[in-house]
């Protein structure tokens, strides 16, 4: 279990990470959102003692995080670092034997993980011979092979295409299942609500969401409707509290005020009876993202 308390970095006025706290559970996955420069990747510094914190602490299974307990971490920074000269299989042995696994048993290991990730390469093929997505498989493949316990990915998803983004969604559940430990940050809202159990935001260093997927979509109510009715847009312009329509295909989406508004839209639109649709639900997390990155302090 990884529990952050209260963890604080300045850097000279500009703020880094202010107060900040959660925990995640072995077999549990969060998701760490924000803008650029929120603090996420400040986070995972600190969190790997990569970069002192100014106050608050950081306990791995009851304690700071020894150099025994690097062999139990997979590490995937925002910045890709492979050794291009190297063949693949080189390449993944030797960042495997970082982490204190021997050589013998990541060759026995390695075809396996080619397949989870369907590179397109040979074991012998040259790091720089290989297209970049298959360069960034490869280095998820070296920091997930040695089954860590402690999974910290920054940006996972970048630059990978939705089959590619799927497969590495696959792994990630397979090491949650395994009991790993795991946080991740993404500008992909829609991965981040399929794969967390948890989420925690960040605006300007501070913690501005904190929770399940789903009980911070509740928190703003259900003001998004999707509607197909015999009213029309301009009807539903009049109506006091809907602040936003647009049309797609045969059906109308409206941003409400408040949840109550929906109510009424429902009586008026079924006055004559049977509907084809009505469909009120909070706002999406990518609408959540959008409306707290924008939000002013």
């Amino acid at each position: 279990m990884l529990k952050v308390s209260h963890l604080t970095k300045q850097f000279g006025q500009n703020r880094g990470v202010t107060d900040e706290s959660f925990t995640i559970a072995d077999g549990q996955i969060m998701g760490l959102i924000g803008q650029n420069g929120a603090g996420k990747t400040t986070t995972f510094r600190m969190i790997l003692n990569l970069l002192p914190e100014d106050s608050g602490t950081v306990l791995w299974n009851g304690h700071p995080l020894t150099p025994a307990d690097y062999n139990t971490v997979g590490f995937l920074p925002e910045e890709r670092g492979l050794y291009t000269q190297m063949t693949i299989q080189e390449q993944v042995v030797y960042f495997a034997a970082l982490r204190g696994q021997a050589a013998g048993i990541t060759k026995q290991k390695l075809p396996q993980w080619m397949d989870r990730f369907n590179v397109k390469g040979n074991l012998t093929d040259k790091i720089k011979d290989l297209s970049k997505g298959n360069q960034q498989k490869v280095q998820l493949i070296a920091t997930l092979i040695h089954e860590p316990k402690l999974i910290i990915l920054d940006e996972p998803f970048s630059g990978l295409d939705p089959v590619n983004a799927q497969l590495l969604e696959n792994s990630i559940l397979q090491m949650k299942q395994q009991g790993a430990s795991i946080i991740f940050s993404s500008h992909d809202m829609a991965n981040v609500e399929r794969v967390s159990d948890t989420l925690l935001m960040l605006r300007n260093g501070n913690t501005v969401l904190q929770g399940t997927p789903i009980s911070i979509r509740e928190q703003f109510g259900n003001t998004r409707l999707r509607l197909r009715s015999p009213l029309t847009k301009e009807q539903l312009a009049t109506f006091p509290g809907v602040t936003h329509i647009t049309s797609q295909g045969n059906a109308l989406y409206l941003t409400l005020a408040e949840e109550s508004v929906g109510k009424k839209i429902f009586t008026a639109a079924t006055a004559q009876g049977y509907i084809p649709e009505f469909s009120q639900e909070p706002p999406t997390l990518d609408e959540i993202f959008r409306i707290e990155a924008g939000a002013t302090q």
